[in-house]
């Protein structure tokens, strides 16, 4: 029998559809994963539950997507191999290649500093990739140990909805399953776009997702994209997948030209943006600005890509490549789902439910989700004075590389303490550094808590509190010494 709402029970039982889009010409992931968790509930006695296991197989939740968010949302409650697109073809094999591309520039500088490094070192993409691949798998084993070790039962399965309390399992061999629910939480993530005004767009192009599982180096690339929009891809969250890309392909020794229709990072800080378009331009990355492609076809003597593309002028060109990466946002992937059957509104041009697409956020929100049904929580996501200063990073200063990009600005509110808005930092271990800066803001940060904050010294994130100049004084922000 169900237990009336306010009775604590054993434990819950839950069912999630990990949502696994193909990889596509890969081949790699073919199916949706299905869930089943019976959670020992030892931590959520005296909290309010909706039921426990019945007869007739009613669960508490169904979460269908088995990324970042669907996952921390059923986990906290009760993972393509499973982990979304952050684990198998996003943020995690993308920091690795970073991190490979970094080494590349460090055995450069090595030299000023007294080692003796050969002037010709060779890179391996082949050695790189497996390496990609076998972490990547390692997570997703991982993620099945943490299954069992939580008694969850995975299928491999489509999901969709019957209706608002009922949803639908098919396996591959078109066998289905019906799980009952009281709650269901919708959390499919997405798949690359290519655009249908691009002639020959989905014939010779690749996506990121497919670059992460290259067993051969991509050779002259051509990464088309940079801003938000581009064409009439719905997608506004994934600006900055194009430079990430064209950063580590230039820093690992590929030819690399970005095309950019517009501006790059469009929702970001346009004077930080050019800071780090400049720097990668002083890198060696190319960029062609303000053009946009029409048509990619293939060169049959060659088997490289021909791309047609035409510049603000309205002039046409052309160029050939060995790999043209379409880095131009992503579709949610709801059209399966049986949305209509809800009555749910989905936005008419993105086809969306959620908001950020971003990892963390998504990890974030399924947790506080997760708390709400099932722990009595409340707590819902969260979703001008300008300091700034040019830096030159220590790193930087014995093989004298250039850090006219190096730029800390923190924009604050001009009267009191001066609430702190929004906080920019280029420079090296950006990512690490606003980490930190992260939980302060949740705590209200101030200019005053900022600049009466004694630095770590040396580091670069004790430049952000020295900072002292404004931009309204006009004087010079170059840091001159320590």
């Amino acid at each position: 029998m169900a237990a009336p709402i306010g009775y604590s029970m054993p434990f819950t039982k839950a069912t999630i559809f990990a949502s696994r889009s193909s990889l596509r010409k890969l081949g790699y992931w073919k199916s949706r994963i299905v869930w089943k968790k019976l959670l020992e509930n030892k931590n959520f006695l005296n909290h309010r539950y909706l039921s426990t296991v019945t007869d007739d197989g009613r669960y508490d939740l169904v979460v269908i997507g088995g990324g970042s968010g669907g996952l921390a949302c059923a986990k906290e409650g009760t993972k393509w191999g499973l982990g979304g697109t952050c684990v198998n073809v996003g943020c995690i094999p993308k920091k690795i290649f970073h991190q490979a591309a970094l080494l590349g520039g460090s055995l450069k500088d090595s030299r000023s500093y007294g080692w003796n490094t050969p002037e010709n070192i060779d890179f391996k993409w082949e050695r790189l990739s497996e390496a990609v691949q076998n972490h990547v798998k390692s997570l997703n084993w991982g993620h099945r140990v943490q299954l069992q070790e939580k008694k969850v039962e995975y299928l491999n399965s489509m999901g969709s909805f019957v209706d608002a309390n009922t949803v639908k399992a098919v396996n591959d061999k078109g066998q289905e399953r019906i799980f009952k629910t009281d709650n269901v939480v919708i959390a499919v993530g997405g798949r690359p776009i290519y655009p249908s005004e691009i002639s020959g767009a989905s014939e010779y192009a690749i996506s990121s997702d497919d670059l992460f599982w290259m067993k051969k180096p991509p050779g002259k690339t051509l990464v088309i994209g940079g801003s938000c929009i581009l064409f009439n891809s719905p997608d506004q969250s994934l600006s900055d997948i194009a430079l990430e890309c064209g950063g580590f392909l230039t820093g690992l020794g590929i030819d690399t030209t970005i095309m950019v229709r517009s501006i790059c990072l469009r929702q970001f800080d346009q004077e930080v943006s050019h800071l780090v378009t400049n720097h990668m331009e002083n890198y060696g990355t190319k960029f062609l600005w303000k053009c946009f492609p029409t048509k990619l076809e293939k060169d049959s003597t060659n088997g490289k890509t021909i791309v047609h593309y035409q510049d603000e002028s309205g002039v046409h060109h052309k160029d050939t490549y060995d790999t043209v990466l379409l880095a131009v946002g992503r579709h949610p992937v709801t059209q399966s789902l049986g949305l209509d059957k809800l009555g749910m509104d989905v936005d008419s041009k993105t086809q969306k439910i959620g908001r950020l697409e971003l990892t963390p956020v998504a990890i974030k929100a399924g947790k506080l989700l997760s708390h709400r049904l099932f722990n009595g929580s409340n707590i819902q996501m969260d979703y001008d004075k300008v300091y700034h200063a040019f830096y030159k990073p220590l790193e930087y200063a014995v093989p004298n590389r250039d850090s006219s990009s190096c730029f800390i600005k923190a924009v604050c509110m001009r009267e009191s303490s001066g609430k702190v808005l929004g906080l920019h930092f280029v420079g090296p271990n950006a990512g690490e550094v606003i980490q930190g800066f992260a939980v302060a803001f949740n705590c209200g940060l101030t200019w005053n808590h900022i600049s009466q904050t004694v630095g770590i010294h040396p580091t670069s994130a004790e430049e952000i509190v020295k900072m002292h100049i404004t931009k309204r004084s006009g004087l010079d922000p170059t840091v001159t010494g320590c």
